[in-house]
Order: structure tokens, then C-alpha cells, then sequence
């Protein structure tokens, strides 16, 4: 065990918390907080992860991270080891079946289905041109032929008029009650980010909308995982490599978090709107986007 491990270990039983509750306090798995206890950083999934997972154990006991990381860094491994470190980390059967699963039920366009994507909109706009040229085509022959004498124009009575007075007047009608509920459906709207205290979690609120749907798209290697306002977990969650995309729909949920270990690899987007972050990643590597939605009036 390093003297950081010790340290760290001795705060948390100062606090009266076992692994299982910093695991649950922290979203830490037991077994990487276990690893910083004895020092075993080869277990990590990187370089980054040692340091950020180091902070949030140490902010979790009330241990300033920054002293702590400073006095310390001669027992952590350096970037000239992030290489080594992350391609020998030992991952369990387990884990790689797990991370197989969580691979097949990330959405992404291969094989197939990308040529049939690829080919659908031209064959659209296609069927579009044809569509306005076949409609060309028959006013034209539905028009008068220029041969054919005109008939004289019949004079309009007064039972003539009142009728097409009255079926204007009913298009008008129709129109402005069509442009009124137009304006009347609400637009969806997501609030500027209020930050917490701990500067790690930002919080958003969703209005004028009862669709609830969240997607995260993989810049990079990232840990993602999604819970909603009970602290259930949504989906999975786990380690995440470039290109990834994750999909949940939490319609009927009050809230949503977001938990990125690298916020720089991800964006987070909610009902097809993009969330910007208020911290900026490189101040803030690990952030925690809320997504609450309005309370109707």
C-alpha cells in the first residue's frame, strides 16, 4: 500500500464509509477505488483516470485533491507510462463480455445499412422531380385549348355572390385558426446551465416539451453513465471508445444525469439539441450534466 492509499483509506474509515458507499457516493467502481487504496494503478483504464478518480475519492472524505496530488506525485504514474499503463491493464472474461454486449446495442451506421442510407435520399429527390413534373404535365393538358371560342361570361346574380362570400370567408377562417394553433404549440426550451458548488455538476431545465429523450455521441475514450432522479442507472454504463453513440429515452423521468469521466470526449444532446457545457472541459474533466424537466404550471 503507497502512503496516498493510506491516507485516502484512513479518511474514508475516519468517515465511516465502506468501499460499497464511496462506490455508491462516487460512481467509482469498487474495484478501482480498492486499486487506489493499494496503489495497483495497472488495473486503470488509463493515465487520466488515475488522477480523476484519485479527486473524486479524495473529495468524497473531505481531503484537499490538489494537496494531495501534488504531494504525491512521484507515486503516480507519469504520461511517459500512459501508454504502458493502458495497454496493460487486465480486464477480465467478464468484463470484455460485457463490453462486447454494450458495443452491439450502440447505435452506428455499417455495412448495409450504411449503402442503404447513402442511396435512399437520392433516390427521394428522385421521386420528387418526378412527382412535379408529372404534376406539370397535367394542368398543362387540363388547360383550354387556344382553338376553342371562350364562353361569354354569365353574369353573376346576387344568390351567386353571397356563396362565394360565404366560402371565402370560411377559408379565412380555417387559415387563421390553423396559423393560431401553430402559435400556440409550445417550443421546446433548455435553460442556461446553473454549476454547483463542487464545480462538477451543472444543471439544466427542459420547458415546453414532453418529449424526453437523451443521446451521447463518443468523440474519444470516455466513461459514460446515465441515471435518472432516483439514482437508477439507465441503459449501460461503462468505459466507451470514439465513435459510440448512446441512446436513452426517459420519457415519464423527472430527471436525468449525465456522468462524463472525460468531458471533452462527449456531447451530450437532448431531444436532438445540443447541451453546452458551462465548465469547460479542460478546467473540469469530470462533469455531471442534469437535465431536469419543468414542472407544469
Amino acid at each position: 500500500m503507497t502512503e496516498l492509499g493510506a491516507r485516502l483509506k484512513e479518511a474514508r474509515i475516519a468517515k465511516g464509509y465502506s468501499l460499497d458507499d464511496l462506490q455508491e457516493k462516487t460512481k467509482i467502481q469498487k474495484r478501482y477505488l480498492s486499486a487506489i487504496e493499494e496503489g495497483n494503478y495497472g488495473v486503470m483504464p488509463g493515465t487520466f483516470y488515475v488522477r480523476a478518480f484519485i479527486k473524486q475519492y479524495a473529495e468524497a472524505v473531505d481531503l484537499d485533491a490538489t494537496e494531495l496530488l501534488e504531494t504525491y506525485k512521484t507515486e503516480l504514474p507519469t504520461n511517459k507510462t500512459a501508454e504502458t499503463l493502458g495497454s496493460g491493464v487486465s480486464i477480465q472474461k467478464g468484463d470484455q463480455v460485457s463490453g462486447n454486449k454494450r458495443r452491439s446495442n450502440v447505435a452506428r451506421s455499417s455495412g448495409p445499412n450504411k449503402k442503404f442510407g447513402d442511396v435512399m435520399p437520392k433516390f427521394v429527390v428522385a421521386l420528387f422531380i418526378v412527382v412535379i413534373i408529372a404534376g406539370f404535365a397535367f394542368l398543362m393538358l387540363k388547360q383550354p385549348s387556344n382553338t376553342v371560342e371562350e364562353p361569354k361570361e354569365t353574369p353573376k346574380t346576387q344568390e351567386n355572390t353571397n356563396v362565394d362570400t360565404s366560402k371565402n370567408n370560411a377559408t379565412d377562417a380555417t387559415d387563421k385558426k390553423e396559423e393560431t394553433k401553430k402559435e400556440d404549440q409550445p417550443k421546446q426550451k433548455l435553460s442556461d446551465g446553473e454549476v454547483s458548488a463542487d464545480n462538477i455538476t451543472t444543471t439544466y431545465t427542459l420547458s415546453g416539451t414532453k418529449k424526453f429523450s437523451i443521446r451521447v455521441d463518443v468523440t474519444g475514450e470516455n466513461w459514460v453513465g446515465i441515471t435518472d432522479e432516483n439514482g437508477t442507472t439507465l441503459g449501460e454504463s461503462g468505459m466507451f471508445a470514439a465513435g459510440d453513440q448512446i441512446k436513452e429515452n426517459a420519457k415519464g423521468k423527472k430527471s436525468v444525469r449525465i456522468r462524463l469521466g472525460a468531458a471533452a470526449n462527449g456531447k451530450v444532446f437532448v431531444n436532438g439539441e445540443e447541451v453546452k457545457f458551462v465548465t469547460s472541459p479542460s478546467e473540469q474533466p469530470t462533469q455531471n450534466i442534469v437535465i431536469k424537466l419543468a414542472e407544469e404550471e
